[in-house]
């Protein structure tokens, strides 16, 4: 019997499990995948290949994959996805994973896994994906159904994105890959128990605007919220109609002008010392968008003891976890600072004007004291060589990663990022092995932009085999290694918490022009600090992936270096050196 038009018109196509996820990551307008393949996943990478409208990246380790699939995010705020197999494919995703979600950035990583009937026996490759991840993702799934799927990766992508972002791991299992279904993807979700929050509460908004009026020494606390939310606009306009200054956590750097007359630059342990001071000696502290990290408060019982807290986060179990608040405002960070510039009284505003004035300038005094210096020999100063990057990358309105270390706070602390999204660093989990590839994501969300990764001697060595995915597909990602010849935070911790007792710091480096050369890319050595700037140059200009290794100094130790129990201590000078 010959269907009807209508009866044509609702049928659905009956797709393999593999298919299902292709046809799923369409849907969701996912252009980029960033994956290793294996196995059990092989139906799925069969669809790639056949698949014209999204392109698969080949890294070099699925550690690699989530990292530039979260470069990716940071750069576009759109979810990265990441594609491994089972097994140890799977379980080289964890770091990674981890990064994301105490980074708050959206994933969404699907890996393969045994079939169903084998899981809990042992098998080849088997490993509990949803147990491992569970402490550190935002949701997981085991797929045990191919009818749900199409729901599944649906609520997967709407999870990782909406509320406080972070990463979502999908295991399906092989069984699940190659079953068919008839295929539908749902247009909207039920979730009843996910609902964030999004538009905060006007009284306690109003509360807030309150207390700011009625402060004599107000600072404003921004984290790396304000960047997820988009709201750096809004707080621009807010610290200048409240004429307030501002201290960035390590994430939330590029959320407000780092060059404005109102920043004070980075807070905590490798902070300005005026930021610190600042904070210590405020009596209203505005937290936007941060969890109060061990590295911005110390000794919590110490924290900012003068000041009265106000604190705006769309996660309510961040509102008092470490600090305790006087005004919480659960929501949005855009939607409410944009609700308090509406109702922003000027005339409230004036209260202790003076009182605000002279707390500027108190603050701008704190920011002008001396700071002794010291210069050692041997090698370029590291501080000059993150400066002359810096200088000439700006130029191009270069993206910024970096590794984790000394290198990375130099770079937070010397390198000016006026954007948002400008700056792509590990900061909750501290991962070395991070940069490299996040650079390689954030080339590939801005073909047209500079990226420049800043790595140390120690970190570089962690992903990288990934010039081998930055030549095979032509990113011209630069990487600035600043070679000390040790793991300089360690080492700088053991000269001064362990008396010099130098433990398994100093590394051996390979030769990295001719490691680049090996890979297919360009490399450059930079030894004399008056050659810093024509490599920099020529490297940057040049067409495809290059390595500049840069020779430094191997006992610079950052200052200032406000330890825990100093952060919040009146007298900083202690800490002063550089």
């Amino acid at each position: 019997m010959e269907k009807t038009h209508e009866t044509a018109k609702k049928t659905k196509p009956v797709l393999t499990g593999a298919q299902v996820v292709i046809e799923s990551l369409k849907k969701e307008g996912v252009e980029h995948i960033f994956g290793y393949p294996g196995a059990i996943i092989l139906p799925i990478y069969d669809e790639i290949y056949h698949c014209k409208e999204i392109t698969h990246y080949l890294v070099r380790h699925e550690q690699a994959a989530v990292h530039a699939a979260e470069g990716y995010a940071r750069v576009t705020g759109k979810p990265g996805v990441a594609l491994v197999t089972s097994g140890p494919g799977a379980c080289n995703t964890v770091t990674a994973i981890a990064n994301a979600y105490y980074d708050a950035y959206p994933l969404v990583v699907i890996t393969g896994q045994v079939d169903s009937n084998l899981i809990g026996n042992d098998a080849f490759q088997e490993a509990d994906v949803v147990g491992i991840t569970r402490s550190c993702c935002k949701h997981n799934y085991l797929v045990k159904d191919i009818k749900k799927l199409p729901s599944i990766i649906k609520e997967a992508f709407h999870i990782a994105s909406t509320g406080k972002p972070g990463p979502v791991v999908i295991d399906i299992p092989k069984d699940v890959i190659d079953a068919k279904v008839a295929f539908e993807y749902p247009e909207q979700l039920h979730l009843p128990g996910y609902k964030p929050k999004y538009s905060g509460h006007t009284i306690q908004n109003n509360k807030a605007l309150s207390l700011i009026y009625n402060a004599k020494r107000p600072v404003i606390l921004a984290g790396g919220g304000i960047i997820h939310s988009n709201a750096h606009n809004e707080l621009f306009k807010l610290a200048h109609e409240l004429n307030i200054p501002i201290t960035t956590t390590l994430m939330g750097i590029g959320a407000f002008p780092s060059d404005d007359e109102l920043s004070l630059g980075m807070i905590g342990m490798f902070g300005t010392h005026w930021s610190n001071k600042a904070v210590a000696e405020c009596d209203v502290l505005f937290a936007i968008g941060t969890r109060f990290s061990d590295r911005v408060t110390g000794e919590l019982s110490k924290f900012c003891q003068k000041a009265k807290i106000i604190h705006i986060d769309i996660d309510p179990c961040s509102i008092s976890k470490n600090v305790p608040v006087n005004t919480p405002i659960v929501g949005d960070a855009k939607i409410i600072l944009s609700d308090m510039l509406e109702h922003i009284d000027k005339e409230q505003v004036q209260k202790n004007i003076n009182y605000k004035t002279l707390w500027l300038q108190q603050i701008k005094e704190w920011e002008n004291t001396p700071v002794p210096t010291t210069c050692l020999p041997d090698g370029i100063c590291p501080q000059t060589a993150i400066q002359a990057i810096h200088d000439i990358s700006k130029e191009h309105d270069a993206f910024i990663t970096t590794e984790v270390g000394q290198h990375q706070m130099w770079t937070a602390r010397l390198q000016k990022f006026n954007k948002p999204r400008k700056f792509l660093t590990s900061g909750g989990l501290g991962t070395m092995g991070f940069g490299f590839p996040a650079a390689i994501g954030a080339q590939i969300a801005a073909p047209d932009k500079l990226v420049v990764g800043i790595a140390g001697d120690g970190s570089i060595q962690m992903n990288i085999q990934e010039l081998a995915t930055c030549v095979e597909y032509k990113l011209p990602v630069k990487i600035c290694i600043i070679n000390n010849g040790c793991l300089g935070m360690v080492r700088q911790i053991q000269e001064k918490m362990f008396n010099e007792n130098y433990s398994e710091t100093f590394l051996t480096s390979p030769d990295y022009v001719k490691l680049a050369e090996a890979y297919g890319a360009i490399g450059y050595k930079v030894t004399e600090e008056n050659e810093l700037e024509s490599t920099l140059r020529t490297a940057f200009d040049c067409e495809g992936p290059a390595v500049i290794e840069i020779i430094v100094n191997t006992y610079k130790t950052i200052y200032p270096w406000v330890t825990p129990e100093k952060l919040n201590c009146k007298l900083l000078q202690s800490n002063y050196e550089d």
